[in-house]
């Protein structure tokens, strides 16, 4: 959960000093994307496919018997671990899993969607998609296991991690010297609980007394300053759902402010973390050797803390939100980022660390919720350093790249079973060569019915639902949409929409849509349009022009 405006590396306002140091000696992708949520985008990570066609069309929590919703990856997806680790690469997983089907996460399994039945020799994590940073539920492998001290006595998890992550990368190279590893290091960072030691918050004192509107502004100046936009990009505009700054309560505006300082030293913390596996890699003499992926989040940031953010999320997903006042949050500012809380921050702050897009997490027809700052770091590797890069790409571009780097062919088969191909394309083109044309000229999104597509710079999109709105949300019908057109050659960041003046190329996009979702299994479920109207008819069950790219499985007429 963090947004393309987060990082230092990329302008944002949270020092990531790990982050501009692997983006020194190596290269800034600035148009890098992820899938708008957790457990899709890593299955497309590691498997190489859209996330529908590997049965992740959401969270694991929510699957469905519908192919492309259910949470089972297919025999026929074989994981990049797993490749990797029949071609003789040591291969491991630390920290946030979320892949597992809900009904297979019990210490009794089945484990073959465990990390360790996905290609990963050993495991050290969590298995949902959350986890209290402080007394969090981890297994070893598949045996649960109990953190060593308690928060009182130093314990955090991303910290246990990275010892655990350090440790195993040493005796790799102390006992194979010669053999190569994967390492899929996977904080719950900065995912809410936003759980950091204090000394961490205190850093950001008062940095965010001026709310989001103006951070948003000052992070768009740098980012430009920077170059990881370009000079002629635009704002976007805050949506009329989001309230500005000066509209909140003056009697919140302490607590929400302290919230977004918690989310930083969480952000700059788990940073730190990165640094000392990587300083580990120097120590050992194999950091040039090695090609590092640092995807600053899983998807944009998280706009699921309501307008005014949380003590405890728990009660917000169990609708009793109105408990949480201005005064009871006031009388626990102290508290947030302890083992007293499970906090999350406000939305506007989630717009703010998504600058200069529209939207947050869970939008996948706009960029504030799939576009995430990435470097590459390989000195060894290529010769480019301190660069940015532009093309065009999306998480299931990681695996071919990492079996090129590998100099390793994509399977025709694995374990007697023929393999569908891989979905991405290889960006080792561009690790040389800033101009060189895109490879990737065609990607859909689809989350929760938020979907678009992108064709050759052109983005068609429709946002269905508000993402901090978890029920009771009166939508329209998928058909009554309203679809945005934007040229992302000329408009950077979705600023200028001309669906009503080039209708022509809007319907093009649409139908292109349609096809790439039968494609990937995502087909239209029935929306409720009019009470006289049948609940399924052909109509809703084809994805057409009107509406690609909804939700669910094709339904018989």
């Amino acid at each position: 959960d963090v947004g393309f405006g987060a990082s230092s590396a990329f302008g944002g306002p949270v020092s990531t000093p790990t982050a501009e140091r692997l983006a020194a000696n190596g290269l800034k992708y600035n148009r890098f994307h992820t899938t708008a949520l957790c457990s899709p985008t890593r299955q497309a990570l590691l498997t190489g496919r859209n996330h529908h066609s590997v049965g992740m069309g959401g969270i694991t929590e929510m699957a469905t018997s519908a192919p492309g919703y259910n949470s089972v990856r297919p025999n026929t997806a074989a994981p990049l671990a797993e490749i990797l680790k029949l071609n003789g690469y040591s291969t491991t997983q630390f920290g946030k899993c979320h892949e597992v089907p809900a009904w297979e996460t019990s210490p009794m399994g089945p484990f073959h969607q465990w990390p360790t039945g996905s290609g990963f020799e050993h495991f050290y994590g969590f298995i949902g998609g959350e986890t209290n940073q402080w007394a969090p539920s981890i297994y070893c492998d598949t045996v649960p296991v109990e953190p060593d001290r308690t928060p009182e006595e130093g314990y955090h998890f991303t910290e246990d991690m990275t010892d655990r992550a350090i440790e195993w990368v040493r005796q790799q190279k102390a006992l194979m010297a010669d053999k190569p590893f994967f390492v899929y290091f996977a904080p719950g960072a900065t995912h809410a609980p936003h759980h950091v030691p204090t000394e961490w918050i205190e850093r950001y004192a008062g940095r965010f007394d001026g709310g989001w509107d103006q951070l948003r502004e000052e992070t768009f100046a740098r980012q430009k300053a920077q170059g990881v936009l370009p000079p002629e990009a635009e704002l976007t505009a805050r949506p009329a759902e989001i309230p500005a700054w000066d509209d909140m309560p003056d009697n919140l505006k302490g607590v929400v402010a302290r919230q977004m300082e918690v989310y930083a030293g969480f952000l700059e913390h788990t940073d730190h973390n990165v640094g000392r596996l990587i300083d580990a890699l120097a120590e050992l003499e194999i950091l040039d050797d090695t090609l590092i992926y640092y995807i600053i989040g899983d998807n944009g940031a998280s706009a699921e803390g309501t307008i005014h953010g949380t003590f405890n999320e728990g009660i917000l997903l169990n609708g009793a939100s109105d408990i949480e006042t201005a005064e009871f949050m006031a009388s626990r500012i102290d508290q947030f980022g302890t083992p007293q809380a499970y906090n999350h921050y406000a939305v506007g702050w989630a717009h703010a660390m998504d600058t200069p897009y529209q939207w947050t997490k869970q939008v996948a027809s706009h960029w504030g919720g799939t576009r995430n700052g990435t470097i590459v770091h390989w000195p060894n590797g290529f010769s480019s350093r301190g660069e940015i890069r532009s093309q065009f790409h999306h998480v299931i571009d990681i695996a071919p790249t990492a079996l090129e780097a590998a100099r390793l062919p994509e399977p025709v088969s694995v374990h007697g079973v023929q393999q569908m191909p891989l979905h991405g394309v290889s960006m080792t083109y561009s690790f040389d060569d800033a101009e060189a044309p895109d490879r990737r000229e065609t990607q859909y999104f689809e989350m929760f019915v938020n979907r678009g597509i992108y064709h050759k710079g052109w983005t068609a999109v429709t946002r269905h639902k508000t993402p901090w709105i978890l029920v009771g949300e009166k939508v329209p019908a998928f058909d009554d949409d309203k679809w945005e057109l934007y040229d992302t050659t000329n408009d950077w960041s979705q600023a200028r929409d001309l669906a009503a003046e080039q209708t022509e190329r809007l319907h093009a996009l649409q139908r292109r849509a349609g096809k790439i979702c039968r494609e990937n299994a995502l087909v239209v479920l029935p929306g409720a349009r009019a009470p006289d109207r049948s609940p399924l008819t052909h109509a809703d069950a084809v994805p057409r022009a009107a509406a690609p790219c909804a939700h669910g499985a094709e339904l018989p007429a």
